[in-house]
């Protein structure tokens, strides 16, 4: 069953097509994959699909659903979840109270019943808390559960901030570059996680990676991209071997 599709997807920025009719489709429990040079497009398509650009031209589509012209406000709450390739956390809070802020888009509480700090208030906190918790147990953070941000390492950064992703109770969450800046150990927990998140919490996964290891070992398809636009597509094995893939990483 088709989770998300993009047809025809394309931006511009002046003169420049960041990306230039890219068409793709992303099956429910898969991980997708989006690979290619540098300046390809690729976290371009993350932030036409999180709507913080607005397309230039065709469509997305999601659970049936057009949201090429949803608000950028709207997209959580409609189960699309991300996290960022530069760590984008609240680093003067503890970890407990970053992922608390992934429980936004289920407030269900109003202003005045939070001021005076109502039973159905102490409720949902408490459903709130709970749902964090599952989180935090998930991803095994129960020793950092009260650390500052700024106290952790990299790696922890990481784990943390796809915690908060998850706390949002995605059915898609977009990944960039979950393997950036970690050491080989840690990359290797996060191929872990990323099964795990298909498996166990039945959650659908698109990725932007430059390590094809965990290309390789966690996508089931891959979307290749050049200077915005589309250069291959299929299995990592196909597009590994494919060589006009080959010419656009190693030149020629």
């Amino acid at each position: 069953m088709t989770l998300f599709a993009a047809e025809n997807l394309a931006i511009n920025f002046g003169g420049v097509k960041a990306v230039d009719g890219v068409t793709f489709d992303i099956q429910e429990g898969e991980c997708f994959t989006i690979i290619g040079p540098n300046g390809a497009g690729k976290t371009t398509i993350f932030n036409l699909i999180s709507r913080i650009y607005d397309s230039t031209e065709g469509r997305m589509m999601f659970c049936g659903e057009d949201i090429t012209t949803v608000p950028p406000h709207e997209i959580a709450g409609r189960g699309i979840a991300r996290t960022f390739q530069n760590i984008e956390l609240f680093e003067h809070a503890s970890v407990l109270q970053n992922l608390l802020v992934g429980r936004h888009c289920h407030k269900t509480t109003s202003l005045w019943s939070e001021a005076l700090f109502l039973p159905s208030v102490r409720k949902a906190e408490l459903a709130h808390r709970e749902k964090v918790e599952e989180v935090i147990d998930f991803l095994d953070l129960q020793h950092y559960r009260d650390s500052m941000i700024m106290n952790l390492p990299y790696g922890v950064r990481k784990v943390v901030e796809l915690g908060r992703a998850l706390c949002t109770e995605p059915k898609l969450i977009l990944l960039d570059e979950p393997s950036s800046g970690l050491n080989v150990e840690e990359t290797q927990d996060m191929s872990f996680w990323i099964e795990d998140i298909k498996k166990d919490l039945g959650i659908t996964v698109l990725m932007v990676e430059h390590d094809m290891g965990l290309v390789s070992e966690v996508s089931d398809r891959v979307l290749v991209l050049n200077y915005g636009r589309m250069l291959s597509y299929g299995t990592p094995q196909e597009v590994q071997n494919d060589p006009e893939v080959i010419k656009a990483y190693l030149g020629g």
